[in-house]
């Protein structure tokens, strides 16, 4: 058996298998659920906990390397403020 990738969630700091995150991408415009987009992607858990905070803290423009606006993962995931 082959043992799976290992990734970081930008939102809690948990590390957990591949499958049990979703890789967002930025795309210039928005952030998009994609595990094939080329360039930058960031792992996070699916549910809105970690969203929240990765969205509250910045943690997506830094893993990114760039200025996110505030209002972009909504397009993703629907956060209550």
């Amino acid at each position: 058996m082959m043992a799976q990738p290992i990734r970081t969630c930008v939102g809690c700091r948990l590390t957990a298998p591949q499958s049990e995150l979703v890789r967002l991408a930025w795309t210039g415009s928005a952030i998009i659920v994609s595990r094939t987009t080329p360039g930058r992607g960031a792992w996070i858990h699916p549910g809105g906990e970690c969203v929240q905070l990765a969205a509250k803290k910045g943690r997506l423009s830094r893993a990114f390397r760039t200025a996110i606006p505030a209002d972009a993962h909504v397009e993703v995931f629907p956060v209550k403020p």
